[in-house]
């Protein structure tokens, strides 16, 4: 089958993973705190767990995994409680930032630094359950159906692209200057308003039954 008759597919799913990828979220807020506190390259290597963790469950889908995560009740809990944790943690560490702000570094990560980076983004978003429901619905548009290695590489790799670079660009934006000069201003409201959101987020996905 030509690859091109696989385009209205692929772009039928990249658009609604543009839209879910841009749209803020636990990952976004994330992003905010290591942006204004770290900089921009952390934020970039953050991003790239992220995207490599969308990329783990969107193949986990296409094999399968996701739908049978999504079908037994007792994965997706203990998959929420995971999530629900993690997000507790984050919550943990944002009201304790808001208490007593650290100093505001901007530094190349070092190499020990970039692999814990990596692995909370990734973690953030493999460790939440809505992330698979979210992947399934692009399964069922079916961009790959019928497609060799070639293509579902293809779109693996695309899908990975533009989840760093949705996610990338939030971390350039939130690292700006003016945006870091005004969360200097207003950091203990907004890294307590990070906190709540986190909190919150964390009893809705552990109270979530979807």
């Amino acid at each position: 089958m030509d690859a091109l008759t696989y385009l209205p597919g692929f772009i039928a799913a990249y658009t609604i993973l543009l839209v879910a990828a841009s749209s803020p979220g636990p990952a976004v807020a994330m992003l905010l705190g290591i942006s204004m506190h770290q900089g921009r390259s952390p934020a970039l290597v953050a991003c790239l767990g992220i995207a490599t963790g969308s990329a783990t469950i969107n193949i986990a889908t296409l094999v399968g995994v996701g739908l049978l995560l999504s079908q037994a009740a007792w994965a997706m809990m203990v998959l929420r409680m995971i999530g629900a944790a993690y997000l507790l943690y984050l919550a943990w560490g944002a009201f304790r930032k808001a208490a007593n702000p650290p100093e505001l570094r901007s530094a190349i990560p070092t190499l020990q630094n970039r692999a814990r980076l990596f692995w909370a983004g990734y973690l953030m978003q493999v460790a939440n359950p809505k992330a698979i429901v979210f992947w399934l619905a692009i399964a069922s548009v079916g961009a790959t159906q019928g497609g060799g290695p070639g293509i579902i590489l293809t779109f693996v790799l695309g899908a990975w692209l533009i989840s760093f670079l949705c996610h990338g660009a939030w971390g350039i934006f939130l690292s700006a200057r003016p945006i870091r000069a005004a969360y200097v201003r207003a950091r203990r409201w907004i890294e307590g308003a990070l906190g709540i959101f986190f909190a919150f987020a964390a009893f809705k996905l552990a109270t979530s039954r979807s």
